[in-house]
């Protein structure tokens, strides 16, 4: 299976502005793609690093740039012919079973939602389809697959359906995560806070 996995090089992850400063962002935005394409790898998938600018680093797997919005890069990349797999490279949840799981589930189209309503992870295997990754773009996804005549199916995945883009996802991080980005986070001195309501996260400078 040949898998994209797009990763923004230019100005990564700043709502996590709060807790990390610009180079922390960088090295946890690395950590997470190390650990996505691990999971990619131990799948059966074939990463390829779809950047918005040159990495500056090396990343075992191959690496295209394209400055093009995240819509229009993945697009030139379905271009190239399906099947093909999309999986966002801040799912610092991934496992290889979760993604077993959406690469094995049959459909035109397969998606795996975020939380938030947007679009983690896709298998196209309808050559007419195309992507939307503005707004809801789950919604906008369902219904271009149905403009095309594809069908479309959802899998149902926490490991999935959770992107690390706020402060407060850092909780699920600590909570179920492994791997590289879990290990960043606990060395940052980002810890759970608990109290009378939901967990949160603070961080202990050192």
């Amino acid at each position: 299976m040949r898998v994209v996995v797009p990763f923004g090089v230019q100005s990564p992850k700043t709502r996590l502005a709060p807790l990390l400063v610009d180079d922390e962002r960088r090295d946890f935005a690395v950590a997470m793609l190390r650990d996505v394409l691990d999971a990619v790898r131990d799948a059966g998938g074939t990463p390829l690093v779809l950047a918005d600018a040159p990495l500056g680093e090396p990343i075992d797997a191959p690496v295209a740039v394209d400055d093009r919005p995240l819509t229009d890069a993945v697009n030139n990349q379905l271009a190239a012919g399906t099947p093909v797999t999309v999986v966002m490279a801040d799912l610092a949840l991934a496992t290889p079973e979760a993604l077993s799981r959406l690469f094995e589930t049959a459909g035109d189209v397969v998606a795996a939602p975020g939380l938030g309503g947007g679009t983690n992870a896709l298998v196209v295997r309808h050559p007419d389809f195309s992507v939307d990754y503005h707004g809801a773009s789950i919604a906008d996804h369902r219904r271009l697959a149905d403009e095309v005549g594809a069908t479309f199916v959802e899998v149902d995945s926490l490991r999935l359906a959770v992107d690390v883009d706020e402060p407060a996802d850092f909780v699920d991080v600590l909570l179920h995560g492994a791997g590289r980005a879990r290990e960043w986070v606990v060395d940052a001195g980002i810890h759970l806070q608990r109290g009378d309501g939901r967990v949160g996260v603070g961080r202990a400078r050192r």
